[in-house]
């Protein structure tokens, strides 16, 4: 068990979190939740003992051993895939390196007989005889081929690496894992996978995600960073997120009578305890929610932007044809012969790991490159709008938000500027922030701001996602299910491209899926499964040996 007991983490006057006295009990899986900059990633290293609080303390059980996943992709470069995976377990680790040193002696005497006797034993105790199979399970289920498992950690990709990282925190069944950000950079297939494995993992997980169909799967209980404090609570994200709402409306509605408003958070309790041993993740072996106390359910300080596109014009229906289009980037093939139509009624997810095809796709669309072949062209009444995964180049002059803003919206005055700044979530001086210093969330908010005054009606987002907090990613989410255009995408989200997407397309070095179904009906079809081996193995039979 890992407890904490009047926790508190300041920097300067900047208090994170105070006298936090709370636990973490086997078995269950906290999901850390909380605004950008609230502290959840540093919340995972003072429980680790990566930094010291300001007071209080972090203890865990005697003999339980915690694993974190690494953020550092370059610090094990100089280490063979397979032995990084094994570093998760350092005792098991050492006594492997031990073992073999003794074992490699020419003079092997009696004193290293009996030492390399004492190791095998714990060797055996630690399952080190299965430790070999273990790794090359975990790396395979992770998307790992086989043949790097003996490459060096400098040959791997950086996606890649983050998957070899991931392997390591998994190994060895630790006693508590704490994960930041699991997910990041991982394809749908391989979150799957690792939600299958925490959801069968008996011991303790603490993760940080910004995944909500990630944290509603795999999580029993909500850790929530708000004032100050960690309030856990029984549930995962969707109940959390419910029952707070319901919570700060039943407070902004305290001056009336308040009874309602709680029968209406018990009924929704009642309902929760009663469908959850029936959901995919364990909760039936977790406390009832029936035993939750109504008043311990706190309203959220947090904010949502609020996020609407409006066409300036109905979109009419000749949208878009891309005919043949190839394009190479960096020498590597990342669209090869693409022809696509898409339709007025078209809200479309890009899916699978050839990302970079997508990006290519969409940079060529928006004129901001070139295709090596092949044409495409936009329909007389389309008027088109992009948020790219790199938006760096838009925020290079030292100017306001409000001036940044203003040179994208044909209502020039300071009132209409600042309201709609307010509704992203930049009111009062938030407004005067300079553009170049904004943080990776703040910057795809203002993007987004951008891109609501563009009145378009063609949507294309690059990984959208990336660097908002799960109160921006919903009220995004909402935004786009109610515009009323069309909408290509990328995105990891699972629930993102669920609730979006009436059409998937897989672009693959082998060839394209294209299939108008909800993403479910994709991930679950035997069809799609068998067609995309179809393809790969007929790319095989004209000498091609891209791995599926």
């Amino acid at each position: 068990m890992l407890k904490t007991h009047d926790l508190s983490l300041r920097y300067g006057k900047r208090i994170l979190f105070e006298d936090v006295t709370t636990k973490f009990s086997p078995g269950n899986c906290y999901g850390v939740i909380g605004a950008n900059g609230s502290g959840k990633s540093t919340l995972l290293k003072v429980l680790s003992g990566e930094i010291e609080p300001s007071s209080g303390n972090v203890s865990v059980s005697p003999g339980k051993r915690i694993a974190v996943l690494k953020q550092n992709q370059y610090e094990f470069d100089e280490f063979v895939v397979r032995e990084t995976v094994l570093m998760g377990h350092k005792r098991l680790f050492k006594i492997m390196v031990e073992k073999d040193a003794i074992y490699a002696k020419s003079d092997f005497s009696n004193e290293d007989g009996m030492k390399v006797s004492d190791l095998e034993d714990e060797f055996a105790e630690l399952n080190g005889w299965e430790a070999e199979s273990d790794v090359s399970t975990l790396l395979s289920g992770l998307g790992i081929a086989n043949e790097l498992h003996e490459k060096k950690m400098a040959e791997l990709s950086g996606n890649e690496k983050v998957k070899v990282l991931l392997a390591q925190a998994l190994f060895g069944n630790p006693d508590i894992m704490l994960l930041d950000e699991p997910t990041n950079h991982l394809d749908i297939q391989s979150i799957d996978w690792l939600e299958e494995f925490l959801i069968n993992f008996k011991n303790t997980v603490i993760v940080v995600s910004h995944d909500r169909h990630f944290l509603n799967n795999v999580c029993t209980h909500i850790a929530d960073i708000d004032y100050g404090k960690v309030a856990v609570y029984t549930g995962n994200y969707d109940f959390w997120l419910e029952s707070s709402q319901l919570a700060l409306q039943q407070a902004r509605d305290s001056n009336k009578k308040t009874e309602a408003k709680r029968k209406e958070l018990e009924t929704f309790v009642a309902r929760f305890s009663a469908n959850a041993s029936k959901s995919k993740q364990a909760t039936s072996r977790k406390k009832t929610l029936e035993k939750m106390v109504i008043e311990e359910i706190k309203p959220s300080s947090r904010k949502m932007p609020f996020i609407r596109f409006t066409p300036e014009r109905p979109i009419g229906n000749n949208v878009l044809t891309i005919k043949n289009i190839s394009k190479k980037v960096d020498g590597e093939v990342a669209l090869n012969d693409l022809t696509l139509t898409i339709h007025n009624d078209d809200k479309i997810a890009f899916v699978g790991t050839h990302n970079m095809a997508t990006t290519a796709l969409f940079e060529i669309l928006m004129d901001e490159d070139k295709a090596d072949s092949g044409d495409y062209a936009w329909g007389s009444t389309v008027i088109r709008s992009f948020l790219p995964k790199d938006n760096s180049e838009y925020f290079n002059d030292n100017v306001t938000l409000i001036d940044w803003l203003r040179q994208y919206s044909k209502e020039k005055d300071d009132q209409f500027i600042r309201g709609f700044l307010g509704r992203m979530l930049f009111s009062g001086e938030e407004s005067l922030k300079m553009a170049d210093i904004l943080s990776g969330g703040e910057k795809v908010r203002i993007m987004q701001a951008k891109m609501m005054l563009s009145g378009a009606n063609v949507l294309l987002l690059d990984e959208p996602t990336n660097h908002l907090d799960l109160e921006a990613i919903t009220s995004l989410n909402n935004g786009l299910i109610e515009f009323k255009g069309v909408v290509m995408f990328v995105s990891h989200d699972h629930q993102f491209i669920q609730t979006i997407a009436n059409r998937i397309i897989e672009i693959t070095p082998y060839g394209v899926i294209d299939k108008k179904m909800s993403f479910d009906e994709y991930m679950g079809s035997p069809a799609i499964k068998k067609l995309r081996e179809e393809m790969y193995e007929k790319m095989c039979k004209q000498g091609d040996t891209i791995p599926i």
